[in-house]
């Protein structure tokens, strides 16, 4: 599930590399069992360590469509048997595509039954288009592809709950929102047969400032800990390890301090500031330092001499030229 970290850094600009580390994260086994330790009715009160035991198969990150007709896939075993299950694109055959984050299926704890699983990472709350729509398509998307994958014919009784749980960070507050069917009668008592369960969405805003301890904040407090730019990547640690007892191994911990580095804070105040200095590069001796401040900064997060060029509003060539004079005066050093 885990991408190489080096190659990842290298094949993407540094919005992407923002993007993929914060799902790579959240696709944790321990990390998920703490969300659905929290949102899902029959996980409350089960220690998340046995929750993780209840998540089946593979957990697909980044790679299944929500396009109609792209989302399911049929293979044939060695004995003919047909077997349907999510389709997956790779990840240069992805363009124009909508991908769903994180996806996977939870077995519940009567062994029987099975929910489906949808968690999306946000940046912030989208300004282009209004969050709950895009989550209503989502959930509807995995309800209507369960058809042929999970059940055949019109036995609409074998649909599977969905679940689609949004985090938003940067939010101003500790949010969480709960969104499912309703009856509302208006005329009559019949008592219609159905699931009204089988659609959820859940919005959770989390804010950078990292939330206090408590049983109110547990949820927000351990997704801050993963996504604050506040925290440097030992302190991240701490709280994970001591008080939600995931234990963080060796890339584990690199993903950690990638995702200090990738801060998007960090990467969209340096296209700033290197915006604001494009009509003055070149006057003033204390702009262009400051340029040269932010190109090191930008290279340390991964980004190519190209991408740093245009953040900072300089030619190529005297990026290069700062590069090499760095590199230069550390081996005189």
């Amino acid at each position: 599930m885990q991408a190489d970290l080096k190659n990842t850094l290298i094949a993407a600009d540094g919005m992407t590399q923002y993007d993929t580390y914060a799902r790579d994260l959240l696709a944790r086994k321990s990390i998920l069992a703490h969300i659905l330790a929290a949102t899902i009715d029959e996980f409350k009160g089960i220690p998340p360590k046995e929750i993780e035991g209840y998540i089946e198969g593979d957990i697909y990150v980044g790679v299944v469509p929500a396009e109609p007709g792209l989302a399911n896939a049929e293979q044939m075993k060695a004995n003919g048997d047909r077997v349907k299950g999510f389709n997956t694109v790779q990840s240069e055959k992805q363009e124009g595509l909508v991908i769903f984050d994180i996806v996977f299926y939870v077995r519940m704890r009567d062994g029987l039954s099975q929910i489906i699983i949808n968690v999306e990472a946000q940046k912030d709350e989208p300004s282009a288009y209004d969050i709950l729509n895009r989550a209503i398509f989502y959930v509807s998307r995995f309800v209507s592809s369960q058809k042929e994958r999970d059940f055949t014919g019109k036995n609409f009784n074998d649909l599977k709950r969905v679940y689609s749980i949004w985090v938003c960070m940067n939010m101003d507050e500790c949010i969480w929102n709960y969104f499912r069917l309703t009856d509302s009668p208006i005329l009559g008592n019949h008592e219609w047969k159905g699931k009204l369960d089988l659609l959820n969405i859940v919005l959770l805003g989390v804010p950078n400032v990292l939330p206090k301890r408590g049983k109110e904040y547990e949820l927000h407090r351990l997704l801050g800990a993963l996504f604050s730019n506040q925290l440097t990547s030992n302190e991240r640690i701490d709280i994970l390890e001591n008080e939600y007892h995931i234990a963080a191994e060796p890339d584990f911990r690199e993903e950690m301090k990638v995702m200090c580095n990738l801060s998007e804070g960090i990467f969209e105040q340096g296209i700033a500031e290197g915006e604001a200095r494009g009509e003055a590069r070149g006057e003033a001796r204390g702009e262009l330092k400051k340029a040269k401040e932010t190109a090191f900064n930008l290279r340390s997060m991964g980004l190519d001499d190209s991408q740093i060029a245009r953040a900072v509003n300089v030619g190529i060539d005297i990026v290069k030229d700062w590069f090499a004079a760095g590199k230069a005066s550390s081996l005189a050093e």
